[in-house]
């Protein structure tokens, strides 16, 4: 499948347009990858970037919502690429899938130095991944359409998959494949392509002849041996 072009977290946007949670994220982002850490206060933060805190606040609470935020944002701005195309909604919910991790890895690798920054910033590597919250409800929704689609098309009830469980199992698998592009040293992260591809239609084969249960416990443990 064609990878998308390549795009960024955020576009950037001349300062004299007006305010945005856009032109926040990019504010914050810049701010990291220069001083490589997390501001000291929204205060001296907004102080710097001339604008004020009711600004910041009003689409944050938090450095640490805005650090969810973020991921947030890489969804949206995921499904909004896939989406421009028209052939999209033709494709069955391997080929969504497919497309959908092809295009979010595509934008993590336009924003590299700050994923691996913010990821990798902490010894605990589970601390680390607080971050992904959000983007962990928005990919559980995405997989959970994805599997009703799937479901509608089939007539026999025993083949049909559990949405939940199904869920659950995409964002294991997208741990897996996040990992892997952390460490994936390949030129152009062509790696990572080839494990997308092989994960995607691993999972879609195994889930019409293996119960989801045993799906989840495999993915488990590769999770951890990854994390090891």
């Amino acid at each position: 499948m064609k990878k998308k072009e390549r795009i960024m977290a955020t576009k950037k946007q001349p300062i004299e347009k007006k305010f945005s949670k856009e032109i926040l994220i990019e504010f914050y982002m810049d701010y990291v990858l220069e001083h490589e850490q997390m501001p000291k206060s929204v205060y001296k933060f907004t102080k710097e970037h001339k604008i004020t805190e009711d600004q910041f606040y009003e689409y944050f609470g938090s450095f640490e919502g805005l650090r969810k935020g973020i991921w947030s944002q890489f969804y949206m701005n995921t499904m909004e690429v896939m989406h421009q195309s028209i052939e999209f909604e033709t494709f069955t919910p391997r080929e969504k899938l497919l497309t959908f991790y092809y295009t979010f890895f595509e934008l993590l690798t336009a924003n590299r130095s700050y994923v691996l920054l913010t990821l990798n910033e902490n010894p605990n590597k589970l601390k680390n991944l607080e971050q992904l919250k959000e983007l962990r409800k928005d990919i559980k929704v995405f997989a959970k359409e994805l599997i009703s689609e799937g479901n509608e098309n089939k007539n026999n009830q025993i083949l049909k998959q559990s949405e939940v469980v199904f869920s659950e199992a995409s964002w294991i698998q997208f741990l897996f494949i996040l990992k892997f592009w952390l460490d994936d040293n390949s030129a152009k992260f062509e790696s990572t392509d080839i494990v997308i591809e092989k994960s995607v239609n691993t999972v879609f084969d195994l889930f019409d002849n293996t119960p989801l249960e045993r799906v989840i416990d495999l993915g488990k443990f590769l999770w951890k041996e990854k994390m090891n």
